[in-house]
């Protein structure tokens, strides 16, 4: 393929990219637009995409990257400046934006196969206590397996996650996924939610359901006591060593759980899973056991990989954001721009991941910044 060829397919590729978004509501007025909504979108994300952290990056590689950026769209009027991208991404409908990211996603994921993880993060430089804005909290599904965002949603200010769970599960498509969801998303209607959506799920258990989580500690507590004389159980056990580190996890899955549903009647509810580490590190001992409830009916060998799988979510998503993309030093922070600037760095993870090889994130922006053609490749590869 020839250079102009190979230009007019990365052209196309980018159209049919940005066609996911051209639903996406202009809030400026229609006879002030000098740049347009989808030019404005894709400067940013190329931006981000290079090694850009913030508008005022962004700006300056639009003024840099003029050339390339028009291997994609005609940026008749060139670029705009660091405040004008500003001003765009705070008047940008956040809810709006992050549906047209799922049905991008959905694209190229598909519906995923497997667990789902579903967290929180707090952007922690997104607030500004002087003038009382608290910094926000976003809440991410994230597939374990391809290791992609799938959809993110801002949590309401004077709310949180068990308002925003199930408002994302509602932009998803989950048929058929294992959701897993730490201890604040454990709620009866979360559960039924996933349910409905003909998913299953995994559930921390933690104080906040009160008499659910001393139910479920006191049933293992009892029947471990005797042996399991008493209830249908699995068990499951790994040892793990690395760095001067031995781990030892114990996973068992009490498979009656007649008593606690007739407790707590709980939807969808098959087995309870109890999982204990033990952790030696230089020669010191912990210890920590975790409780959690599932609509799965599987043996321990197979529900501990998954309750383990959740924090996949941790390491690969929040970890790398703050360590990767700087999320925690973001001081972006007017309206909806904070919302708006993570799913475009959601999409830039997500594109990061499509190459094959072992460049690590971090090179694989260096070399977005470095290599026009690179660039260009995580769109049309």
């Amino acid at each position: 393929m020839d250079d102009a060829a190979g230009e007019c397919a990365a052209f196309a590729e980018t159209v049919v990219f940005l066609e996911h978004f051209g639903d996406l509501r202009d809030p400026r007025q229609p006879g002030k637009v000098t740049y347009p909504l989808d030019e404005v979108l894709l400067l940013c994300l190329l931006g981000v995409l290079a090694g850009a952290e913030c508008f005022t990056e962004i700006a300056l590689f639009g003024t840099k990257k003029l050339a390339l950026l028009r291997r994609f769209r005609p940026f008749r009027d060139g670029t705009p400046a660091h405040d004008h991208l500003g001003d765009i991404l705070a008047a940008l409908d956040a809810d709006q934006f992050q549906r047209c990211f799922v049905a991008w996603v959905a694209t190229v994921a598909g519906v995923p196969a497997g667990v789902i993880a579903l967290d929180g993060k707090t952007v922690r430089r997104s607030g500004h206590k002087p003038g009382g804005k608290a910094a926000i909290h976003m809440v991410s599904a994230f597939a374990v397996r391809q290791r992609l965002v799938l959809g993110q949603v801002k949590v309401a200010e004077k709310s949180n996650e068990i308002l925003a769970v199930p408002k994302l599960l509602d932009m998803l498509a989950v048929e058929g996924a294992i959701i897993t969801i730490d201890a604040m998303g454990c709620q009866r209607e979360i559960a039924q939610k996933v349910i409905d959506k003909k998913a299953d799920c995994v559930l921390a258990l933690k104080g906040n359901q009160g008499s659910l989580r001393q139910d479920s500690e006191l049933l293992a507590t009892e029947q471990k006591a005797r042996g399991f004389a008493d209830a249908r159980i699995s068990q499951n056990r790994t040892v793990e060593g690395d760095h001067g580190r031995i781990e030892t996890r114990t996973t068992t899955v009490i498979h009656d759980v007649t008593w606690l549903q007739e407790r707590h009647g709980w939807p969808g509810l098959k087995a309870g899973v109890v999982v204990e580490s033990r952790r030696e590190i230089s020669g010191k001992v912990e210890q920590e056991t975790r409780y959690c409830i599932t609509s799965l009916a599987m043996p321990a060998a197979r529900l501990g990989p998954i309750v383990r799988s959740h924090w996949a979510i941790e390491n690969s998503l929040h970890r790398v954001m703050d360590m990767v993309f700087r999320d925690d030093e973001c001081r972006v922070r007017t309206q909806h721009a904070p919302a708006n600037f993570t799913t475009i760095k959601h999409m830039a993870l997500n594109l990061l991941r499509r190459p094959a090889g072992k460049l690590s994130l971090r090179g694989r922006r260096k070399a977005a910044s470095w290599d026009d053609d690179f660039l260009a490749s995580l769109f049309t590869q």
